[in-house]
């Protein structure tokens, strides 16, 4: 494991450090919304999934959507947290046109998840502990939309009701580096147990971010909040500009104000939205219309079993059980579906090669990161939309391994592949494009080429032994790239040294 240096922030008057602790809101997957029956769907037209409980109707009275509930505990037992089997909702009272009851249900005092753990993976196979403090669940406020109309401002109460688990990690980030770190695992496990989608752009999870700044070894500084901060990148951004701005204050002599702020995406700085609230500003209490949630270890046990194995069990068994490089493992673990793919793409191969996985592991997960990640990127898409599928893949990687297919030849096939979506052994077949591995027929071409260069024969065998590589190369070429590249090599040491 490498060592790398503590992120410092240079002042004028010395270095200063940073500390970072995020409050990430993940809108759980759900049919429907945390206490009542509306629609979650993204994309409907403005105010069409909307109860009259999600409106605030007189009367009206929340019920508990078991289903968030279970995947809030989900989410906590994936983190390795404290699940409370006896958890309560709290009334949070704050007052926004897009807050029709005036007060959002939340759980402040007892929430339904406590303290767990995150692995973050960083750079040079560093890694790092960081705590969770909490997980909540609470519904949603509706959006206010203000650039329709000069003198207008809209509200839509579409995502009024839509349960979120609220994570609060500790304040234990300190660069931007892990902040992002933090952001991309928590998504990645959300992903992979189904309890969240992680589309930052769609608003499904988004990051209040803490930021202070204090001098190493000294205690905490005073925090400034950047609200609803919607991608990975954004997230760095910000704490880099927030933390110089709050360094660049101290050093003229000024105090930070606690405050949240906004982050500008254009501009790429924060600007001040409103003096930071404190829980007593709220006035927090026990929502009098719902009962505590109990729940018994047979309901854990039952979120337990239906956990999916976890991003680093996985990345351990490929690197373990399958021989993967710690990078590759690491490349092919960072969301479920290229696992996924990965994996169904490896049980092909070592079908149709008759070989144990293992055996064909490392070519096969070689060829997903570079060849088929790079036609990925080329053409925009992900791996779900991906023009191969894996038995496709497999079938190439085993023609690859049966000497069917020379390096050369199977990236001419892949491009075929991609652009007609016909399989390896099709194309292989219809275009003339098998490997040579007749001795015979490559013995005749490198006689040709040896005698058509008797001047660099003669210079190899003079001790210009870099030659070698072009002597390959003319046999390569007169043989339009079919030939078997370990044949040739071998023949021709023969005929040079012979």
């Amino acid at each position: 494991m490498s060592e790398t240096k503590p992120y410092r922030i240079r002042g004028a008057t010395g270095d200063w450090e940073v500390v970072i602790g995020m409050e990430v809101h993940a809108q759980v997957i759900s049919n429907s919304k945390l206490f009542s029956g509306a629609a979650t769907a993204f994309g409907a037209e403005p105010n069409a999934q909307v109860s009259l409980v999600d409106a605030a109707m007189p009367g009206m009275l929340p019920v508990i959507n078991g289903e968030c509930v279970r995947q809030a505990v989900k989410t906590g037992l994936a983190l390795g947290a404290q699940i409370n089997k006896w958890s309560r909702f709290d009334r949070k009272n704050y007052f926004y046109a897009d807050l029709p009851q005036g007060y959002q249900i939340s759980q402040f005092q007892y929430p339904v998840v406590g303290e767990g753990t995150i692995t973050l993976d960083l750079e040079g196979d560093r890694t790092k502990e960081v705590g969770i403090e909490r997980i909540h669940l609470e519904q949603d406020a509706g959006k206010s939309i203000h650039d329709q109309n000069p003198t207008r401002s809209y509200v839509d109460l579409n995502r009024s009701g839509v349960a979120l688990m609220e994570i609060v990690g500790k304040p234990d980030l300190r660069s931007p580096e892990e902040a992002g770190a933090y952001l991309k695992k928590l998504r990645t496990i959300l992903r992979y147990i189904g309890t969240c989608d992680g589309n930052m752009e769609e608003g499904s999870m988004r990051a209040d971010v803490n930021v202070s700044v204090r001098r190493p070894g000294e205690g905490l500084g005073t925090r400034c909040e950047i609200k609803n901060v919607n991608s990975v990148r954004f997230v760095m951004a910000a704490i880099e500009y927030e933390a110089r701005r709050q360094v660049d204050i101290i050093e003229d002599g000024g105090t930070i104000t606690q405050e949240t702020r906004l982050f500008d995406n254009v501009k790429f700085e924060t600007r001040s939205l409103r003096s930071k609230e404190e829980a007593h500003d709220y006035r927090y209490f026990p929502d009098p219309d719902l009962l505590p949630l109990e729940f018994d270890d047979a309901f854990i046990e039952e979120c337990r079993a239906s956990l999916p194995e976890l991003p680093d069990a996985k990345k351990a068994r490929f690197a373990n059980e399958l021989g993967l490089s710690e990078y590759n493992a690491s490349v092919l673990t960072t969301e479920k579906e290229i696992a996924d793919y990965f994996e169904a793409l490896l049980a092909e191969a070592a079908k149709a090669q008759n070989k144990p996985l293992a055996e064909v592991a490392r070519p096969a997960s070689n060829w997903v990161t570079s060849d088929l990640f790079g036609a990925l990127n080329k053409l925009g898409k992900s791996i779900e939309e991906s023009p191969i599928s894996p038995a496709q893949g497999a079938e190439l990687i085993s023609l690859i391994a049966d000497g069917t297919l020379s390096g050369r030849l199977a990236k001419d096939v892949f491009e075929i592949m991609l652009e007609t979506g016909k399989g390896a052994a099709a194309i292989v077949e219809e275009r003339g494009l098998k490997q040579v591995s007749d001795t015979g027929a490559i013995e005749a071409v490198i006689a040709k080429v040896l005698a058509d260069n008797a001047d660099s024969v003669e210079a190899y065998r003079g001790g210009k032994d870099k030659l070698f590589g072009f002597f390959v190369g003319q046999t390569m070429k007169a043989m339009g790239g079919k030939a078997n590249p370990a044949v040739v090599n071998d023949l021709l040491k023969k005929a040079l040294n012979g």
